[in-house]
């Protein structure tokens, strides 16, 4: 049990430390490895074949531009 007690107490310390180092730097919380930017791919799905789901959510993106480029004033 004291072993248990010990790791808990170790790790609020290094939790404490960690925000208390990052109120001081007062930088925004960033990535490290780059993201999907780094694997080369432009999206999340990066399929030459996209899911039926993916179809239907660009025909209603497509079809809704649509509609705001035939309704707009300007």
């Amino acid at each position: 049990m004291q072993t248990i007690i010990l790791a808990f107490v170790l790790m609020l310390l290094v939790f404490g430390g960690m925000s208390i180092g990052f109120l001081i730097q007062r930088k925004s919380i960033a990535g490290s490895c780059g993201g999907i930017g780094a694997l080369g791919m432009e999206k999340a799905c990066d399929c030459d074949d996209p899911c039926e789901a993916r179809q239907e959510r660009d025909a209603k993106r497509a079809k809704r531009e649509a509609a705001w480029n035939e309704n707009r004033i300007c």
